[in-house]
């Protein structure tokens, strides 16, 4: 079980300007900050609004273009664990997003525009920023419709901050794709998925990278993650073809652990959602 460690022993007795200097793997933060986006109305209970101590406890997933980490938020009365999603910079980024992703999405700074064009230092910089707001929005968006993602707490810069989801005793929840669920956890993660991918489709939209390894299954539920390609299959001209594969990826896994289903059935349905 992951247990946030308590770290901070300040009495948070002084103002957000005036807090003292902090160790390098922690750092203030304040839910109102300037120039944070935060996350929308309704505002969970749970969420820190207080003055806190953000600590680094370690990295949950690392990836091409951004890396998970676990952060601790504390306060002088209590502390909750959060999921970090961070998008490098512009040294240790390897974007592997192919162009098909962002056909569609439109660039209004000219400038930024030719950087990312480029790949030079700006560009990608630049890139970084436009997936995690990219990825924040529909965050907020999809989280505001109900459906099954993360909380988004802050997004800072090229940080999104979230909702860190585990199992009843507390772990970390793992991917689908470590899941041995029965049949009837099965059948129902199925129903959950489809759910979710039907108002999705309603809105013109596929996560357009849908597979089990970015999906995360708790005892009862799944939950959506890796949002920033999110496809406009109306606007996008390989719209059809990011849900086609949505669509075979989850029907593989499904009918591998004993659930037939079939792709093109679970594809016909969600295009006559999506007109």
């Amino acid at each position: 079980m992951i247990e946030p460690q308590s770290t901070s022993d300040s009495d948070f007795s002084f103002t957000f300007e005036e807090k003292p200097d902090l160790p390098d793997n922690q750092r203030w933060s304040r839910y109102d900050e300037m120039g944070v986006l935060t996350g929308p109305e309704p505002l969970p209970d749970w969420v820190i609004t207080d003055m806190a101590i953000d600590t680094e406890l370690g990295i949950l997933k690392t990836g091409k273009e951004a890396d998970v980490h676990l952060i601790e938020r504390a306060t002088d009365d209590r502390a909750l664990l959060h999921a970090a999603k961070r998008y490098r910079g512009h040294d240790h980024r390897l974007f592997h997003r192919d162009t098909g992703y962002v056909e569609g999405r439109k660039i209004r700074n000219t400038r930024d525009r030719r950087a990312m064009a480029k790949g030079s230092r700006w560009g990608r910089t630049v890139e970084a920023g436009q997936w995690a707001m990219a990825e924040w929005g529909m965050l907020c968006e999809l989280w505001s419709l109900g459906l099954p993602v993360p909380y988004p707490i802050q997004l800072d810069g090229t940080e999104i901050l979230m909702e860190l989801i585990t199992t009843e005793d507390g772990e970390v929840a793992p991917r689908l794709a470590q899941a041995r669920p029965d049949r009837d956890l099965l059948t129902r993660y199925w129903a959950q998925l489809t759910d979710a991918m039907r108002t999705l489709a309603s809105r013109q939209w596929a996560h357009g990278d849908l597979s089990p390894y970015n999906i995360l299954a708790t005892e009862d539920r799944l939950v959506i993650i890796d949002l920033p390609q999110v496809i406009d299959i109306v606007g996008n001209p390989q719209g059809m073809e990011f849900l086609a594969r949505d669509c075979r990826n989850v029907a593989t896994w499904f009918t591998g652990k004993g659930l037939e289903v079939d792709a093109d059935e679970l594809l016909s349905e969600l295009i006559s959602y999506a007109w």
